[in-house]
């Protein structure tokens, strides 16, 4: 299902509040670099970039630590950055403490109500004041709010299709709208918003959202300028499971034609891609986040790490699917 309305797009001046900026700089330590010497950094000032954190990376404490530094850098260099953050292993790791059942289909987790209370639980209670606390280290900085928070994010109810079947997988759902006024006032006076991926629903059921497509969608509402998924896999492979060979670039097209081929935990990750670019948003990646500075490199180098997924008028080479991790 795509997106059908985003309520506020927030399209207004990108570039933060020059006196909120300079209030933040003077309270900020200078212990974190802007990157320097980047021609091509002077385009990207003002810009939005929304970052999907996830996948086995976010565990190591050492791997979270950089990612917050990189996150800080991206700050001072004069981007706006946005995380939006998983949480899988850290919910599945409390599922089996409390023996309830881990399933998932499609690569979507099967979320009972139980289910749902851990997953409200470890995501915004464990996941996001750990990664808001490693922002923070630098300076004031991160503010953390949930898609529940000033109905940020609307979901539906979604099925898994398997075998081209609907299956029924609990309070699973897929975002239909995207309310970015209380983020975007967020980027306006300087702060990072860290996002966790829980939705509310017209129905009144809480929802639980694939951190994939919820940064594709906030992407999209921001009017952000690049999407980076960063995930436990280098890329996007060529030819899973035979060759670790990784697909550097691909048009949304391309794209599209390898969706029904990719493996179950890459394909929301790069349905999410595809998703951003063909509403507007410049350039998606899938990037290894388990390597130090991914993405410092994704965002601001031209030959970055993973997959580049482009708009249709640019060129792409073309490449068949590949294998990724769970959600």
């Amino acid at each position: 299902m795509t997106m059908e309305t985003t309520r506020a797009r927030t399209q207004a001046d990108p570039q933060v509040d020059p006196q909120a900026r300079a209030q933040a700089q003077a309270r900020t330590p200078a212990t974190v670099p802007a990157p320097r010497d980047l021609p091509w950094l002077e385009q990207l000032q003002g810009r939005t970039v929304v970052v999907k954190f996830g996948g086995n990376a976010m565990v190591d404490p050492s791997t979270q630590r950089t990612f917050a530094q990189d996150v800080v850098e991206l700050w001072h260099a004069g981007l706006r950055p946005v995380v939006v953050h998983g949480g899988g292993p850290q919910i599945s790791a409390l599922l089996d403490r409390l023996g309830l059942e881990v399933r998932f289909e499609a690569g979507l987790r099967v979320t009972t109500p139980e289910t749902m209370d851990v997953v409200r639980m470890v995501l915004t209670g464990q996941v996001q004041r750990e990664l808001v606390g490693a922002i923070n280290a630098h300076g004031p900085f991160a503010v953390g709010l949930s898609g529940e928070d000033a109905h940020t994010m609307t979901a539906v109810r979604r099925p898994a299709w398997v075998d081209g079947r609907p299956v029924d997988i609990g309070q699973v759902g897929d975002i239909v709208d995207v309310d970015g006024s209380a983020i975007a006032a967020l980027l306006d006076q300087g702060r990072i918003p860290v996002v966790s991926p829980v939705a509310r629903g017209e129905d009144g059921q809480v929802y639980n959202v694939n951190a994939d497509l919820a940064a594709s969608a906030l992407a999209v509402a921001l009017g952000a300028d690049r999407l980076v998924v960063m995930t436990d896999v280098e890329g996007l492979y060529a030819d899973w499971p035979h060759s670790t060979e990784v697909i550097e670039r691909l048009t949304a097209g391309e794209l599209d034609a390898l969706l029904p081929e990719l493996a179950s935990g890459m394909l929301p990750k790069m349905e999410g891609c595809l998703r951003a670019v063909r509403a507007g948003v410049a350039r998606a990646q899938v990037i290894d986040g388990r390597t130090p500075h991914a993405l410092l490199r994704g965002v601001l180098t031209e030959d970055g790490p993973g997959t580049t997924v482009v708009p249709d008028d640019e060129p792409g080479p073309q490449g068949p699917g590949g294998e990724g991790d769970g959600a």
